[in-house]
């Protein structure tokens, strides 16, 4: 019996680290390609031959043909938004109906849940957490208080099952105090379109077919949505995302033993980005901020809106290696920094009370970034092929964080295009 492995994918910072583009690359090495969790509130963007696709719920192995792509019981499903997604892609010439299998497991996005998560964000005043108002968070909600409505339910008396939830939707949002239903009703009508549309789509027990596709040899890339540091345990907490983000949410996310797990990519971005609210130590507010912001078209895929940028934090990072197990890093955007005099990196937190630590804390409010620094490398690195090419600045730089992270960087990416990708050896 040759079984398979499955490769985890994800990021390791607050998202947005360029996970689209790196499974475009790596899908050819592989023969499924899984979703695991998250919504539709996680753009990827993915660019090849002059056109430009951003995948929300789809996994981005769908430009591969002939690969079976499945979206896993752990990611959360809008219907309609899907059914948008899907015919713009048909559309470009992919077919899907073959090749994307859709766990009967993974919950549905209602058009209720996006009132919810309008109404409950607006309850918090200046609390609140960001969100992108997809209604993500109270479709877990429903999910973790046994009240989901799931993809399975499409083939069994589903109508009923709706009005049931939309009722209690409906009188949950009432005792918030939200009374504003404008636009439910054109919402619901393209969402029933929606459903009409799921029903084209082979349903699957995705953990069975996962099993049996890795027990005759096959290889799965298993990807993550939103980073590691929006995971609901291990993120920044309140200011996460609903779900686990992390390696371990991959087993739950599509029903696969941890001895089943080969190699763990982790995407770092050689600077980080933050989006919405929420604690981000390493944070620039000055020209150099706006200008890493700037050459890294750091603007929302989904939302348009502007990132928050700062320098790259390796406590952070080492933070997030540990807890996903990474065997290989992947190093994205280094060409955004090929302008600057000096480059840093945070190598250790000062705590309000003085004391330095290297490890990340229960609250990352109050550090102060203890910074290393590097001598740019002023050099456009957006035309080279090879790791040869790489100027001595540059390659001190990935010497650095190889050490400091103790992880090997084994793929750079210099550019937004599929080719810009060095594989190192």
């Amino acid at each position: 019996m040759n079984n398979g492995k499955v490769d985890v994918l994800l990021g390791l910072q607050w998202g947005d680290e360029g996970k689209g583009k790196v499974v475009d690359v790596l899908t050819p090495r592989y023969d499924v390609v899984a979703r695991f969790q998250g919504g539709p509130n996680a753009g990827h963007t993915l660019e090849f031959e002059g056109q430009k696709y951003v995948l929300r719920s789809i996994p981005s192995g769908i430009f591969q043909g002939g690969k079976v792509n499945i979206i896993g019981n752990g990611v959360v499903l809008a219907p309609d938004l899907f059914m948008e997604e899907a015919k713009d892609l048909e559309k470009s010439g992919h077919d899907l109906k073959g090749r994307l299998h859709i766990s009967k497991k993974a919950h549905l996005i209602m058009p209720t849940h996006r009132l919810l998560d309008k109404a409950i964000e607006n309850a918090k005043g200046k609390n609140k957490v960001g969100t992108t108002g997809k209604g993500i968070g109270p479709t877990y909600t429903d999910k973790v208080s046994r009240n989901g409505l799931r993809i399975g339910d499409i083939l069994d008396n589903f109508n009923e099952k709706y009005e049931a939830h939309k009722k209690r939707h409906l009188a949950i949002l009432k005792s918030l105090g939200w009374t504003d239903l404008s636009g439910l009703e054109e919402t619901e009508k393209k969402w029933m379109e929606g459903i009409e549309y799921l029903r084209g789509f082979k349903f699957v027990d995705s953990e069975h077919e996962i099993n049996n596709l890795l027990r005759s040899g096959k290889n799965i890339l298993c990807e993550g949505a939103q980073g590691t540091m929006l995971d609901v345990d291990f993120g920044s907490y309140p200011f996460v995302t609903s779900s686990n983000t992390i390696c371990a949410g991959a087993c739950i996310g599509l029903g696969i033993g941890p001895n089943k797990i080969g190699k763990v990519f982790g995407i770092m971005k050689a600077y980080c980005t933050r989006v919405g609210a929420g604690p981000f130590p390493t944070e620039l507010f000055d020209e150099t901020g706006k200008k890493i912001r700037d050459l890294g078209h750091e603007y929302g895929a989904v939302t348009g809106r502007e990132r928050r940028c700062g320098w790259v934090d390796l406590i952070q990072l080492r933070y997030s290696i540990m807890i996903n197990g990474v065997t290989n890093l992947i190093l994205m955007k280094s060409d955004v920094l090929d302008n600057f005099d000096t480059i840093k990196a945070c190598v250790g937190y000062q705590m309000p009370d003085g004391k330095t630590t290297t490890e990340l804390p229960y609250e990352i409010y109050d550090v102060k970034p203890v910074y290393k620094e590097f001598k740019g490398w002023h050099t456009d690195m957006t035309g080279m092929t090879k790791e040869e090419q790489f100027p001595k600045e540059f390659n001190e730089y990935i010497d650095f964080l190889e050490k400091f992270l103790e992880t090997p960087i084994s793929i750079v990416s210099i550019g937004p295009d599929r080719e810009q990708t060095i594989l190192r050896k």
